[in-house]
C-alpha cells in the first residue's frame, strides 16, 4: 500500500475506491467508439442476455427507477439500437428488445470490455485472478 502525505497507509477501502474509479473512467473510455453511456452498455447487456423485458423489469435489472430505465430506452431506441414491442401477454404493456443494429453493438462492446479486462487484470498471476474472483463474489453475497 502507498503511504499518504502524512505518513499512513492507505486503507484498504481508499485502494478499492481508486481502482474502481480508474475501471470505470476504462469503461468509459472503452464506449466511446459507439458513443454509448455506461447506463445505455449495460441496458444493452441485460436485453442480450434475456431478450424481450419489459421496461420495468429492465430497471430491475439495472437497479435504477423505472422513470429512468424509459430514459435509457428512449435513448437506444433513437439510436436505432432497441425497439418498442406490444407484449402478446398484455396489449396494455411494452416489451423492449435489440435492434440487429443493437445486437451488434452490444457483442463489439461485450468483446472490447473483455480486452480491457484482460489489460487491466493480465499483470495479475492466474491463482491471484481465481483468489480476488472469489473475494468479490464474496463480498458481492
Amino acid at each position: 500500500m502507498e503511504r499518504t502525505a502524512d505518513g499512513d497507509d492507505e486503507s484498504l477501502a481508499e485502494t478499492f475506491w481508486a481502482v474502481a474509479a480508474r475501471l470505470r473512467r476504462q469503461a468509459r473510455e472503452s464506449l466511446e467508439p459507439w458513443d454509448v453511456t455506461p447506463s445505455q452498455s449495460r441496458a444493452l447487456g441485460v436485453l442480450a442476455r434475456h431478450g424481450l423485458v419489459r421496461p420495468g423489469t429492465l430497471a430491475e435489472h439495472l437497479h435504477i427507477a423505472p422513470r429512468s430505465a424509459t430514459e435509457v430506452v428512449d435513448d437506444l431506441q433513437a439510436r436505432g439500437l432497441v425497439e418498442r414491442r406490444p407484449d402478446p401477454a398484455d396489449r396494455r404493456a411494452t416489451l423492449v428488445a435489440l435492434t440487429d443494429e443493437g445486437t451488434r453493438i452490444s457483442a463489439a462492446i461485450r468483446a472490447a470490455r473483455r480486452v480491457e479486462a484482460d489489460r487491466f487484470f493480465g499483470h495479475l498471476a492466474p491463482a491471484d485472478r481465481e483468489q480476488f474472483t472469489r473475494i468479490l463474489r464474496t463480498l458481492l453475497d
